[in-house]
């Protein structure tokens, strides 16, 4: 629908920008930290690791100082469980508990909320080694243990607490991570259920409200074709619904759940898991945008080959991601030519934003917050000190513009949190690929000053958030 006249954004919206602790704070081994899995995962050739990053946790005062310029109402950022109990299931760290204290203090001091993600892809290593991570069911008993001990220090201070993020990209692509389908979906349903019972307890801890975090697309058909508009309604329960559906409803989307007993991948579900997904009731729906995705049907024997032909695709990149982004006899993602994309080749699809907060609020009824969506490119710095990122700005906007157009349809959106804050290391292309508002001066090696530079999109920012989402030029 066009309207002649958009509403505008609720008086108290929280305008902000988002972090993850492994891939901003660096200090990977100070003040009784242990190693995470991304610690230890293997770097991509050419990029950086993760050991300074934008060292923001020796400079966040510094770093939330800037965003309290900018005006920030909110500020997203990760809490890492190896800093809280280093190796997943032992004795507490102080030093780790003490320095979250500070971060949080120093927010509230600007009157920034801070929104805590308990969990951002940072699974201590030390549970990875011991009982293969999310695979086991102690590990919904020891992130619960941990998440209580967040509950119990923050929860006095913290409005928002964000449980798992992106839960589904976790599932859905980190091939060769579990030896088979099986576990895949059995870790998936142990975060599930570690989540609901996370939530159980902080609404039983604290005042604070809670909320999962996946990432989350509306799902384009690639043509009219009647099986292709299927798979775009099958792909929509892969993707988004089966990590939405059991933590809200308390129960698994049903095709899907056919689908995996017919390929033997169904979890094993208790009587006590139903009951925790079934009282769980999160407070708001957190997600993750950037881009649609754009499905074809494809058949069991065309889907295999295709999942057979990425475990020997070596260095043939495409064929791995087709066979990554493939479910047999369902659906398989491909590239949708009337979607604009970045540099990267990420989506620049602002309707896919309005359609996907349209069918999240219209499905769950739940308050909305945006907490992460941006653009990912190569910033230049100039030689009198400057970064001139127009194309940011004019991502944003259209963004923007779309939340706009779905609160005007009825949604109950409540915060947009842009990725990033400030420029960090990206998971797969390091610090080269730059999306913060905020320069930090390093490369992919040479860790220069680490200076923090107002890139044009920071006074832009500022601007939006001092007009509450009215002036946009």
């Amino acid at each position: 629908m066009e309207y002649r006249k958009l509403k505008p954004f609720p008086k108290d919206f929280l305008w902000g920008g988002s972090s993850s602790a492994y891939q901003c704070e660096g200090a990977w081994d100070e003040d009784g930290k242990l190693p995470s899995v991304q610690d230890c995962k293997p770097i991509e050739e050419g990029n950086s690791d993760w050991k300074v990053c934008s060292d923001h946790y020796h400079r966040f005062k510094e770093d939330i100082a800037l965003m309290a310029e900018m005006g920030f109402k909110e500020f997203r950022l990760s809490i890492p469980w190896t800093r809280i109990i280093p190796d997943g299931d032992g004795k507490i760290n102080p030093k780790g508990v003490s320095h979250y204290h500070e971060v949080i203090d120093e927010c509230l001091k600007y009157g920034i909320k801070p929104i805590i993600t308990l969990y951002h892809f940072d699974l201590p290593q030390a549970l990875q080694d011991k009982y293969n991570g999310w695979a086991s069911r102690q590990c919904i008993d020891d992130f619960v243990r941990y998440c209580e001990v967040c509950f119990k220090e923050y929860g006095n201070k913290v409005e928002y607490f964000l449980t798992i993020n992106e839960q589904n990209m976790m599932t859905m692509y980190n091939m060769g991570e579990h030896k088979d389908d099986k576990e895949r979906f059995q870790a998936n349903h142990h975060m599930i259920v570690a989540m609901a019972k996370a939530t159980i307890r902080c609404h039983m801890l604290c005042k604070a409200k809670i909320a999962p975090a996946p990432n989350i697309s509306c799902v384009y058909p690639a043509t009219s074709a009647p099986l292709d508009n299927l798979a775009a309604a099958d792909y929509d329960q892969f993707r988004n619904r089966l990590y939405l559906d059991p933590i809200i409803f308390g129960e698994y989307p049903e095709a899907l759940c056919e689908y995996f007993r017919q390929r033997g991948c169904m979890p094993e579900i208790t009587d006590e898991d139903r009951e925790a997904m079934k009282a769980a009731h999160p407070d708001f729906i957190a997600f993750n945008y950037y881009g649609a995705a754009t499905v074809k049907y494809v058949s069991i024997e065309d889907g295999e080959k295709a999942k057979e032909a990425a475990k020997k695709a070596g260095a043939n990149r495409e064929e791995f991601m087709i066979g990554m982004q493939t479910e047999p006899g369902m659906a398989v993602s491909v590239s949708n030519p009337l979607q604009e994309t970045t540099s990267y080749n990420m989506g620049i699809d602002p309707v896919g934003l309005r359609l996907t907060l349209r069918q999240l609020w219209e499905r769950y009824r739940l308050p909305l917050l945006i907490t992460e969506n941006g653009c990912g490119v190569v910033d230049k710095l100039t030689k009198d000190g400057k970064v001139h990122d127009d194309y940011r700005i004019d991502y944003l906007r259209k963004h923007i513009i779309a939340c706009k157009e779905a609160i005007t349809d009825g949604v109950q959106l409540f915060g947009y949190s842009p990725w990033s804050a400030f420029d960090l290391v990206s998971t797969h292309q390091g610090i080269t690929k730059r999306y913060g508002f905020i320069y930090v001066n390093r490369d992919e090696h040479d860790l220069k000053d680490l200076k923090r530079i107002k890139k044009d999109s920071f006074f832009w920012f500022k601007k939006v958030i001092a007009s509450n989402g009215e002036d946009l030029d």
